[in-house]
């Protein structure tokens, strides 16, 4: 039997790849990725999306592919790759855009795009009229960690990490819905009596 090496999950493959060739570049190319409390050039711009390709060091980096590289793949399969790649920039956006008016600090990293994907994949046996006790027990342990941290001083977006979280829950369930709205659309078929 051969096996052969797949690209299975461009989205999250791609990402990786980005993520790592930013670090390799170095803080002089770093810093043109960091999301930057100003919006003055096309670079300014840019940086709403492109900071969550950029990490403070291999262990930054490492923790945040860790978990993206495990839950990526399976989200990439089940929602489609046009999708995932719409999650991972609509959640970028939104992060940049909320510090930007109520922060004012600079963002770097894919931990809110990690707290999309583990909300995101905690939705997966979402049906209608219930809430997976699964989904509250992960809402709870990682968005309320969050919410304790966000006391602490120690230089970690948790306004990044609860934005992503709940991104993760809004994109789940409005994703249950519409695929069950969509299945469940009366069929055209003649009835038989």
């Amino acid at each position: 039997m051969k096996f052969r090496i797949t690209y299975n999950a461009p989205v999250i493959l791609t990402f990786a790849l980005l993520a790592v060739g930013v670090h390799l570049l170095g803080d002089s190319f770093k810093q043109y990725v960091v999301m930057r409390p100003r919006l003055e050039s096309l670079g300014d711009y840019v940086a709403l999306f492109s900071h969550v390709a950029g990490h403070a060091n291999w262990e930054h980096l490492l923790g945040n592919f860790t978990l993206i590289l495990l839950l990526g793949p399976i989200l990439e399969e089940r929602h489609g790759s046009g999708s995932l790649l719409f999650m991972i920039l609509c959640t970028a956006l939104v992060t940049s855009i909320l510090n930007f008016f109520i922060f004012k600090t600079y963002v770097l990293g894919a931990s809110g795009i990690v707290f999309m994907f583990i909300l995101l994949a905690s939705t997966a046996n979402v049906r209608k009229g219930e809430i997976p006790l699964t989904f509250i027990a992960v809402a709870v342990l990682y968005l309320g960690g969050e919410l304790v941290a966000a006391f602490k001083n120690d230089q970690v977006s948790q306004m990044a990490h609860l934005i992503g979280g709940l991104a993760g829950a809004g994109f789940g369930f409005i994703g249950a819905n519409a695929t069950k709205a969509k299945h469940s659309t009366p069929s055209t078929a003649p009835k038989k009596h």
